[in-house]
């Protein structure tokens, strides 16, 4: 049967609703694209897209339970049918890790002798947030997820965020309560990082694949495959150190990188309140007058007033006797009178 000949060949769909329905769907698709545009700081949609980040957060969270929830059922279920192989797989790697552990030990007492002998003091430690992952925002050029931890507990853009396994990305955004946070594997991360082995210095570039790649990479030979590629902290964005992944080749024949994020799922990550290193603690104590110390320098004990005046009294003597090995300076020579002039 034709659908002309069916029940609906008397529906009719007015021309106007029709247009009306069409410029509603093409206006939230706008709203939506602005929204998502990935230029944090050059954007003017900043405030609106904090605002719709806020009800989203919560939201998503809402809806990621039954999911989590799920996969932690997942998990038990097969945790309780694998548990004997996965014990007997966990004891080979505790009596492969029993040596290292001995000889970490030795290296970490050996490395904090020589760090005492040579006065080196390492950098300051990183204050944490741990956040959790409440919405999953991906695409063929976006990959970014919603934090449920915001600026109300101290994260700032540019912080970075690791799981247990490696760097995951940095924040690109904050509100109250919820966060961006903006992947490696996105077109728009950019991370220097540094090749462990050569400490070659490198770009590490998202590209919406699942292996961001490795440009301007310094010195022919720097990179091999298997080689641990780490944060070079410059430019003061990420501390130093990060673990992100391995080297290896790409199928166009460019360097990438199997990151180390990809273990596990990204759903718990920590964020790093990270400073740069580099600032000043106290900028204001350059402009300083030079002898504005003076006027809080606490009184003199009284053994060191006796000494500071024992050191006067010596200075003293040492000039005088000086002046006396040196001997009574001789009269100076007499002058001859002027003659004056005249008739006796």
């Amino acid at each position: 049967m034709a659908f002309r000949d069916g029940p609906f060949e008397n529906l009719k769909v007015p021309l106007v609703w029709t247009a009306a329905v069409a410029v509603v769907v093409c206006a939230v698709g706008a709203v939506l694209l602005l929204l998502s545009d990935q230029r944090a700081p050059a954007s003017p949609y900043v405030g609106a897209r904090a605002g719709v980040e806020t009800v989203a957060g919560p939201v998503g969270g809402v809806f990621a339970a039954p999911v989590r929830w799920f996969g932690h059922l997942a998990d038990g279920i097969g945790g309780y049918f694998f548990a004997v192989s996965e014990n007997r797989r966990l004891k080979r790697e505790l009596a492969e890790l029993e040596p290292w552990r001995d000889q970490a030990i030795a290296l970490k007492n050996i490395n904090a002798r020589y760090e005492a002998m040579l006065g080196i003091r390492p950098e300051p430690p990183v204050p944490m947030a741990t956040a959790r992952s409440v919405s999953d925002s991906r695409g063929p050029f976006s990959n970014a997820r919603l934090l449920d931890v915001g600026a109300a507990a101290g994260v700032k853009v540019g912080n970075p965020a690791i799981n247990e396994h490696g760097l995951v990305g940095r924040i690109v955004g904050t509100s109250g309560a919820v966060s961006r946070m903006l992947l490696l594997t996105d077109v728009a991360s950019r991370t220097p990082v540094l090749v462990d082995r050569s400490d070659a210095r490198a770009i590490l570039t998202g590209d919406g694949s699942g292996n961001p790649r490795l440009e301007f990479v310094r010195g022919a030979g720097s990179v091999q495959a298997g080689d641990r590629i780490l944060t070079s902290g410059d430019g003061g964005a990420f501390p130093r150190g990060l673990p992100i992944g391995v080297a290896a080749r790409g199928v166009d024949g460019s360097w990438r990188v199997k990151l180390f994020s990809d273990r596990g799922a990204i759903d718990y990550v920590r964020i790093l309140k990270f400073e740069d290193f580099g600032q000043l603690v106290g900028p204001e104590a350059l402009n300083a007058p030079p002898l504005a110390a003076l006027e809080t320098l606490p009184e003199a004990t009284p053994a060191q007033a006796a000494a500071a005046e024992d050191a006067a009294a010596r200075r003293a003597a040492a000039a005088q006797a000086a002046l006396e090995r040196a001997g009574p300076a001789s009269p100076p020579a007499p002058t001859a009178a002027p003659s004056t002039g005249g008739t006796e």
